[in-house]
């Protein structure tokens, strides 16, 4: 039988392991996590590779989703742990051997004004034995205000304020957080499923064999650069089907566009140029152990050069053998 998935959640404690299964009340549950955690130790051994994962960033950008997705890809995960304890449950995971070989935990404004140790916090847990990252999730006050309304969940801020002044105050509390993150993920453009399969891709520990997976994103200019790009390459030069009456309404994925763009020369020019690079690229980033490509193609509003040259170039790399996928986030806008 394999390993069950744990979640821990404050102040209400659910602990669930192998063979283990308590339900903690809030008066006792701070005792009984430390208990509960020491109980799955088998091998006191550090553990310098053990992912341990910070999530972060405004209420109602999807944290509960995002946690979600690192249960799923059996982390143990914490939600709100109060900050004071987040140096022990470290040396814990570290300590821990085989039964906690990755965690991930929430901290965001629902610690009060603790939450301005958290830096301080933060450069004390790098000097331990752990992996640690820091993840913050982003979305414009439009899309948490709609998700807010949607939902019908109060602010941890709002008490009497209008939503808006909660998610200002919200931004000025997680400013210093943010600016300690690894990886920042706008989500306005997931919905909850992609968005969990964007963190499983993401964190997923891959054996060493596996293909680097390279995620393809087209895109438009004028909805922004997306945000988890590695490489971006801009289109815009290319001639423009948006001008042609009959091609207007079409996208990059339709026949007729595909042709008028490939009647360029400029258009076969750049796909050579461009797959020669990546081909030449891809294989030193494996080396170097990097287990995630974003590759972003933008044109000015991501509905026909970006999504006709990203679904090419998507072409040649899987022809070559790799993993790839393709999300063109702007082709309904």
């Amino acid at each position: 039988m394999g390993k069950t998935v744990r979640m821990v959640r404050f102040p209400v404690v659910a602990v669930r392991q192998e063979g283990l299964s308590d339900w903690f009340g809030e008066k006792s549950g701070v005792r009984h996590f430390h208990q509960s955690i020491k109980k799955a130790m088998k091998d006191p051994s550090k553990r310098a590779n053990t992912p341990f994962v910070i999530i972060t960033g405004l209420s109602g950008s999807g944290k509960g989703t995002v946690l979600k997705a690192f249960e799923d890809i059996g982390y143990f995960c914490v939600d709100n742990l109060p900050l004071e304890l987040i140096l022990k449950f470290a040396d814990l995971c570290k300590r821990a051997g085989a039964q906690i070989d990755r965690a991930a935990i929430v901290v965001d404004v629902r610690e009060g004004s603790e939450l301005a140790k958290f830096p301080r916090v933060f450069q004390r847990l790098k000097k331990y034995e752990l992996a640690v990252s820091l993840v913050n999730l982003e979305a414009p006050d439009a899309s948490l205000i709609r998700r807010y309304s949607e939902t019908r969940r109060p602010h941890p801020l709002t008490h009497d304020k209008p939503i808006l002044r909660a998610l200002t105050e919200e931004r000025k509390r997680l400013a210093p957080i943010k600016k300690l993150a690894n990886t920042v993920i706008d989500t306005t453009k997931f919905n909850v499923h992609e968005l969990r399969r964007y963190v499983a891709d993401k964190f997923q520990e891959q054996k060493a064999s596996s293909p680097l997976l390279i995620s393809l994103i087209s895109f438009g200019f004028k909805n922004g650069i997306p945000v988890e790009s590695d490489l971006v390459f801009d289109v815009r030069f290319l001639p423009n089907p948006n001008f042609v009456r009959t091609l207007r309404e079409k996208t990059g994925q339709h026949r007729e566009v595909i042709t008028y763009m490939k009647s360029f020369t400029q258009t076969i020019e750049f796909l050579k140029r461009v797959s020669d690079l990546l081909l030449f690229l891809i294989p030193n980033y494996m080396i170097e152990g990097k287990s995630y490509l974003t590759i972003s193609i933008g044109c000015t509003g991501g509905r026909h050069r970006s999504v006709m040259i990203t679904d090419e170039i998507n072409g040649i790399l899987s022809s070559q053998g790799y993993k790839t996928k393709v999300v063109h986030r702007d082709i309904t806008v």
